[in-house]
């Protein structure tokens, strides 16, 4: 049998006067590192639901599911914190000044049944008032609005879905425009029936 290394006593006899390198976990919480890259985590208020971050995840940690019907119009931004590798490329991507999802702390991640290891929030559609398809989340079309300022007001659906959004739209707008034959232009629209409506004329 060899004798031991001078090193490897010389590390025996620290482990006894200072204590292991290792945590004192489960019996005390551990603590990471400040820059320990933990489970991503979504922002409620900060994430506009543009599914950029969906876009770059190497590993398809990240989905949306879009529900439509009559009672509600939402998107549901998932994270699977089973197949997550904690790259952090969605905090990189997030259009939001990266506060739209952003890696924590956390990293006990254990789960007994696997297909509970998601998070998700909720965001609200903004829908096309002819055609029923989506066209954005309320909250992505609120941010475009204040990041291109007064050129939102060339847009109908950006200041239409901004001005409901602040409470101050008029609903008999509208109506009031039929006479002329163009209400249809005074709405929120999707980009196909925009389209449609600047191309049809009057009879």
């Amino acid at each position: 049998m060899k004798l031991p290394k001078i090193r490897e006593l010389i590390e025996a006899i620290k482990a006894l006067i200072v204590g292991p390198y290792t945590s004192k976990f489960p019996k005390e919480p551990h603590v990471p590192h400040k820059n320990f890259r933990g489970q991503p985590k979504y922002d409620d208020q900060k994430c506009v639901g543009c599914c950029a971050c969906v876009e770059v995840c190497p590993v398809n940690a990240l989905d949306s599911k879009d529900i439509v019907n009559k009672e509600e119009a939402k998107r549901t931004m998932i994270h699977y914190t089973d197949t997550c590798i904690f790259c952090g490329q969605c905090e990189a991507a997030c259009i939001a000044d990266h506060e739209g999802i952003k890696l924590s702390n956390d990293w006990e991640l254990a789960f007994f049944d696997r297909s509970q290891a998601f998070e998700t929030i909720d965001k609200e559609l903004q829908l096309c008032e002819i055609c029923g398809d989506t066209i954005a989340c309320k909250d992505h079309l609120k941010w475009i609005s204040e990041k291109i300022g007064e050129l939102t007001y060339s847009n109908p659906t950006l200041y239409l879905s901004r001005l409901k959004g602040l409470g101050i739209i008029d609903e008999n707008i509208i109506s009031a425009l039929k006479d002329n034959g163009r209400s249809d232009r005074v709405k929120i629209l999707c980009a196909r029936c925009r389209r449609e409506t600047t191309l049809t004329t009057k009879e």
